[in-house]
């Protein structure tokens, strides 16, 4: 099967495409479906968006819940 790409409308074939999908408290907020390119072009502005090198605020709260 090919479909569009996401990011820039290029048909993709289903074994190159590679979706991210955005959830929160176990609901689906965004899904896209990517070319490697545009896959690539993603990972790299969430490497550079989520990166160390943002200031860190601390709000005194280190508790970690996991459910």
């Amino acid at each position: 099967m090919t479909d569009g790409c996401d990011g820039c409308g290029d048909p993709v074939s289903d074994a190159l495409a590679r979706t991210v999908r955005l959830t929160v408290d176990r609901s689906q907020i965004d899904s896209q479906r990517l070319c490697p390119e545009c896959f690539a072009d993603w990972i790299d502005r969430y490497e550079t968006e989520m990166g160390t090198d943002r200031e860190v605020i601390d709000d005194g709260d280190d508790e970690i819940i996991v459910d």
